[in-house]
């Protein structure tokens, strides 16, 4: 079953520390069309389904990237898109809505995941690969 719209946001608003839901959802949906640009596949369609209708929609529309970004570049990307924000405080957003991702799939689908994305972006979603 997909976790609903509200108990996900909350969990968001939660591990971010945020202030309201407002300010999680917008990191929520820049973080999650960011990420559907990089994702194909059935792996992009299963991740998609495990999530609440507004933000599924955002991993499927999302245009297929030219390149793929480094998680450093994710970063960067993310920068753009959120006001006032820097690196640091944007790798606190970007860790609050993929550790929230990670925690609601299956370990299967979390690694088809991460291994489509280039070096990195294990951390970002809280799981480090193994040494």
């Amino acid at each position: 079953m997909t976790i609903s719209w509200e108990d996900f946001l909350a969990r968001v608003v939660e591990r971010g520390e945020y202030r309201g839901e407002a300010e999680a959802d917008h990191a929520a949906r820049v973080v999650l069309a960011l990420l559907g640009e990089h994702l194909v596949g059935s792996a992009r369609v299963e991740l998609a389904d495990a999530l609440p209708v507004g933000y599924a929609s955002l991993l499927r529309d999302a245009v297929p990237a030219a390149e793929p970004l480094t998680a450093d570049r994710f970063v960067q990307a993310v920068v753009g898109w959120i006001d006032g924000a820097t690196p640091a405080t944007v790798q606190w957003d970007i860790g609050a809505v993929l550790s929230t991702v990670a925690d609601l799939v299956p370990g299967e689908l979390l690694d088809q995941v991460i291994e489509q994305l280039p070096d990195g972006y294990d951390l970002l979603f809280g799981h480090p690969a193994p040494a």
